[in-house]
């Protein structure tokens, strides 16, 4: 299987010489290596290596309108921090200095022309063996932060679930604003892996409810002003419970429980935030917390209708909401929302 690995490697052959590239092109060949692929223009080593994406760069360093020194800079952006790719340097300067120069400059390792085709093979052995590794280790990183990743997002569903069971048994007003939460994030252009964030985050909206007493949050009528004041208290607990965390998940999910409740004229709670001091995501669960309340009965109200709930939210534009929040709130498939 390593073997396998090694022989379907990607190796990228850059030499201005058309003579040096068959050669290598031919040794590669012979040895069984089967995805190799070359240019003699410099110029085309950055669309080749993003469409190709190698896994070793043989590269001559002496080469007309760029050199291998400037092709290694500008490789450098296009290359992940975290990933281990090789580069052979192959060269006919056989100077300490171009070869102390060329190993600064990011290159992996570094042979002199002519060359030993038995070294060659030997050396670029080495560095796929390198590159098999990182790649191996890469992956299980990658994989054990999607597990990471995966349980605690459980783990806040779990939350949100608890937390929403003292005022609806059902659970579904949570899977509902996390639903209709990532439209509205699409909707207004936000990145997908924000509207993400946001779809996992928003269900947790409400889950400072769990310090109010259920004499206030299950009470069937009007709430009085003593009793709406310690209502308003569950943003502030809410974001203190998921305070502190590392993870842009749990940032988002703070957000949303600190501000979900605040109004873009500056007349909401806990902070009384106006504009855009009210993150995003706090202005997008606003709109979406209340439009779903309004379309479901509650224990103090009856559902109001979809035409109803939309007129509200419009008479609220510029006061309780973001105009453009609004708009773009108007634009999703109601219907199904609900």
């Amino acid at each position: 299987m390593a073997k396998l690995a090694f022989l379907n490697a990607g190796i990228l052959i850059v030499d201005d010489e058309l003579a040096n590239v068959r050669l290598l092109e031919k040794i590669l060949q012979n040895a069984g290596y089967s995805n190799v692929f070359s240019t003699t223009n410099p110029h085309e080593v950055f669309p080749l290596f993003v469409e190709r994406q190698p896994d070793l760069i043989l590269l001559d360093l002496m080469m007309p309108e760029m050199n291998g020194f400037e092709v290694m800079e500008r490789l450098s952006y296009l290359i992940p921090g975290e990933t281990f790719l090789p580069i052979l340097i192959l060269t006919a300067n056989v100077t300490s200095e171009a070869k102390n120069s060329a190993l600064a400059g990011g290159a992996t390792d570094f042979l002199t022309k002519p060359l030993d085709q038995t070294e060659v093979l030997l050396r670029i052995a080495n560095l796929l063996a390198t590159r098999l590794l990182h790649r191996t280790m890469e992956e299980r990183v990658r994989e054990r932060t999607a597990q990471v990743a995966q349980s605690q997002m459980e783990i806040l569903q779990r939350l949100a679930r608890a937390g929403e069971f003292r005022d609806d048994d059902t659970g579904k007003h949570t899977q509902r604003v996390g639903h209709t939460s990532v439209l509205l994030a699409q909707q207004l252009g936000l990145s997908p892996e924000q509207s993400e964030f946001i779809r996992q985050a928003a269900p947790l909206h409400d889950i400072g409810k769990i310090g109010i007493s259920d004499l206030i949050l299950l009470k069937p009528g009007k709430l009085t002003d003593a009793e709406f004041t310690i209502i308003k208290t569950h943003a502030e607990i809410g974001a203190s419970l998921l305070a502190g965390g590392d993870s842009a998940l749990l940032q988002t999910a703070e957000h949303i429980a600190g501000t979900h409740h605040e109004k873009w004229d500056g007349s909401g709670y806990p902070n009384r935030l106006k504009g855009e001091e009210i993150p995003i995501e706090g202005r997008i669960v606003a709109i979406v917390d209340v439009f779903d309340a309004l379309t479901h009965e509650r224990p103090y109200k009856k559902a109001w209708s979809i035409e109803e709930a939309l007129v509200e939210l419009r008479q609220q534009s510029g006061r309780h909401f973001d105009p453009q929040v609004v708009e773009a709130f108007l634009k999703l498939p109601h219907e199904e929302l609900i």
